[in-house]
């Protein structure tokens, strides 16, 4: 997630970069990711602002940038693709498989991305996670949220017999089977503490004789995500004041993530979404053409009810300072986070932490734990909004992706592009079963070549997807050395032109036209 308003405001476009010798080295002026398949702390390189982003940067090299040859360009491209293919019908034979590609701007990368299926209930979980102020809230979520989900929907005799295994030192049961890319980092210094959570949450359920089959799925999501976030302040105050904790619960805490996860079950989505994420449905309408639907809001100062409930729940002294410059607290761009404590916690407990803990703020431009006009909090929650949406034959696909894809490319553009490029492959396959005369064969044949062309370089939907939201000419084609600028940006300069990029193209059984 960008920090700067310049930045959010507008990347810089590529095609005004221009190098210059000077000095014997080179300014660059600006113009205008159980079973599997398969960091440090930075507060100030989140969604808080920085210094302002002059209209000018210089990068020093000794050597001139060079265009990156098409083999480098797609080894980039496709180093986290992922695709998984359903062979067993555990979503109840709505999904045949995903696509899924992270293009990291930042570096390490603040997204995060899962897909897991559910083993002892029906369905599929998929999610996108964008992290800000670091990354270590992000990842927490995108190993922990599912977990939560699944022990959320698990009926209530599920439980007990969970809980009898841990207590009698018996194996258990996987709730979950991970589709995982070689590259998706996985924690492992938290681990006793993330399952030590996890078990108090089954247990105050079965102590509650809490039973799935009393309330809806959306409820589910809605105290999952919920209790997620609960866990992570409670797990960040508990150590806080422990020097040998390695500070990863507070960095947690601190940093924040939003998230946009979908749960497919038959024909039915669910979406619970945090943030500015989305999720957007690809529709193949009865003439072949595509069109988009929006399934998630947005949570932010451009979202006029979100702006009005944030409004809400503060006094009306504090009208002019909650959210300033579109920013919570001037600060924040999403309305709703996981993490983020510093706009949840009380101002005493803030204070606290930070005489506690002062080392974790040494030398950052964060040194003042509490914000300016903080009076009535929390201002940020993470409560998602739920989503409920009923498969019908014209839905072909969903792309759940971060904020990073919707910066670069409008929601129709991203369909038009995923569209195309499974008709292109669908054209691809043989033909069977089927009397042609030559005529109608070749004409079939020409068709072919020209919807395949497009579809040669990438089998994986979001990998394409990330090829044109860089590379694009304004008219439906990849301009090579457009997309090779764009992947050849040193790390230092690739956050002023783009974000993070996380992508899922989850594909359903519905035959593309």
């Amino acid at each position: 997630m960008i920090t700067s308003p310049f930045i959010r405001r507008g990347r810089q476009h590529l095609s005004n970069i221009k190098w210059k010798t000077v000095n014997h080295g080179y300014v660059l002026q600006q113009v205008r990711l159980c079973h599997s398949s398969d960091s440090s702390m930075d507060l100030t390189n989140g969604s808080y602002p920085v210094s302002a982003v002059h209209s000018r940067r210089k990068y020093r090299s000794s050597n001139p940038p060079t265009q990156l040859p098409i083999s480098q360009v797609n080894h980039i491209l496709k180093s986290n693709e992922y695709s998984y293919r359903v062979t067993d019908g555990r979503s109840g034979g709505s999904v045949t498989g995903f696509d899924s590609n992270i293009l990291p701007s930042n570096s390490p990368s603040e997204d995060r991305r899962s897909a897991a299926t559910c083993l002892q209930s029906r369905g599929m979980l998929f999610g996108v996670f964008d992290g800000h102020a670091g990354s270590a809230c992000a990842q927490a979520v995108s190993e922990r949220l599912f977990y939560y989900i699944a022990v959320s929907l698990l009926p209530l005799q599920t439980l007990l017999d969970i809980e009898e295994a841990v207590e009698n030192d018996r194996p258990v049961m996987p709730m979950l089977q991970w589709h995982k890319h070689p590259n998706d980092y996985v924690s492992t210094d938290a681990g006793k503490l993330y399952f030590e959570s996890l078990r108090t949450y089954w247990q105050e359920r079965i102590d509650l004789q809490e039973d799935t089959e009393d309330e809806n799925i959306q409820t589910a999501l809605t105290n999952a995500f919920k209790r997620l976030d609960s866990d992570i302040s409670l797990e960040a105050q508990v150590h806080f004041g422990d020097p040998f904790s390695h500070f990863t619960p507070l960095r947690v805490a601190l940093s924040g993530c939003t998230a946009c996860v979908a749960h497919m079950d038959g024909d039915n989505i669910h979406l619970a979404n945090l943030g500015d994420s989305r999720a957007v449905l690809g529709v193949q309408e009865a003439d072949g053409s595509w069109s988009a639907l929006t399934l998630t809001n947005d949570h932010n100062a451009q979202n006029p009810d979100e702006m009005q409930r944030v409004l809400s729940e503060h006094p009306n002294l504090e009208r002019k300072t909650v959210v300033k410059h579109d920013r919570l607290l001037g600060l924040l761009l999403p309305f709703r986070a996981f993490g983020d404590i510093k706009f949840k916690w009380r101002s005493e407990l803030l204070n606290r932490m930070s005489e506690a803990r002062p080392e974790i703020l040494s030398g950052n431009e964060f040194a003042k734990m509490v914000p300016s006009n903080y009076y009535t909090p929390p201002y940020l929650i993470a409560e998602p909004e739920v989503m409920h949406h009923k498969l019908r034959p014209q839905d072909k696909f969903l792309i759940l992706a971060t904020d990073g894809l919707w910066e670069l490319m409008h929601r129709q553009t991203v369909v038009q592009v995923i569209g195309e490029h499974l008709s292109s492959l669908h054209w691809q396959k043989p033909v069977t079963a089927v009397s042609f005369t030559l005529g109608q064969m070749h004409r079939l044949l020409q068709e072919r070549k020209s919807r395949a062309l497009s579809a040669l370089e990438d089998e994986n939907s979001a990998t394409h997807l990330i090829r044109h939201a860089l590379g694009s000419d304004g008219f439906g084609s990849v301009e090579p050395r457009r997309l090779a600028k764009m992947l050849s940006l040193p790390k230092d300069l690739a956050r002023m032109y783009r974000d993070d990029i996380t992508i899922v193209v989850i594909h359903f059984n519905n035959p593309i036209m």
